[in-house]
């Protein structure tokens, strides 16, 4: 059976057996027998690279973090995680400066730290008892790298096209691109503003045009 350590767009930590190109942290979530008792840890959810100077984990170890995995950084975003300050420094400093260009009126100070951007995110992405934070929307508002939420199924705006998420990769839907459709956005409102701005999210190559 496989862990249960890959994320969905609503946030929730599922087991199934499809490899994500993220790894991600919420401090100790499991325990000796591997298996998830907490949602999160701490408030600071942040994104990883999968391999970095070598380094080799074994999964779920005892007394230290649970490696969780995303499809890819859109996903990652959209369940409320942040890029790592170290192993994905220079993406940490980009994402950092494009939130705080994007959400001046949450910030204390010229360049706030990023505990308080951490505060912020996390009171848009869950309820208390883990319950995704979510918020109304006309898609043709939206930026790219949004993920809304039509009939329980998870979508990614890119392209000027609405596709349809899982696990292992994105699916194009054929049906037109309703642009006043009203839908739940599941990307934290902040990070929907940044993404207003211009700034991007990796996205997992099926998402890519051919």
């Amino acid at each position: 059976m496989p862990l249960q350590n890959r994320v969905d767009p609503w946030g929730q930590i599922q087991a199934v057996n499809a490899r994500g190109t993220l790894l991600g942290n919420r401090g100790i979530l499991h325990n000796g027998k591997k298996e998830i008792v907490a949602h999160w840890r701490t408030k600071a959810w942040i994104t990883c690279r999968l391999a970095w100077k070598g380094k080799t984990r074994t999964i779920m170890s005892p007394g230290s973090y649970t490696e969780l995995f995303f499809l890819d950084e859109a996903t990652a975003f959209s369940a409320g995680h942040r890029p790592c300050a170290e192993c994905r420094r220079e993406r940490f400093q980009e994402f950092k400066a494009a939130w705080i260009a994007a959400n001046a009126e949450f910030s204390v100070s010229p360049v706030p730290p990023i505990s308080a951007i951490d505060k912020v995110l996390h009171a848009e992405r869950v309820r208390r008892g883990g319950a995704k934070v979510t918020y109304e929307a006309e898609l043709g508002t939206l930026s790219d790298g949004t993920m809304v939420e039509i009939a329980d199924t998870a979508y990614l705006i890119w392209g000027k096209r609405l596709l349809q998420w899982s696990f292992a990769s994105y699916t194009e839907i054929e049906e037109p691109y309703p642009l006043q459709r009203r839908v739940q956005v599941l990307t934290p409102a902040s990070i929907v503003r940044v993404f207003s701005n211009g700034f991007r999210p990796e996205v997992h190559e099926s998402a890519q045009r051919e």
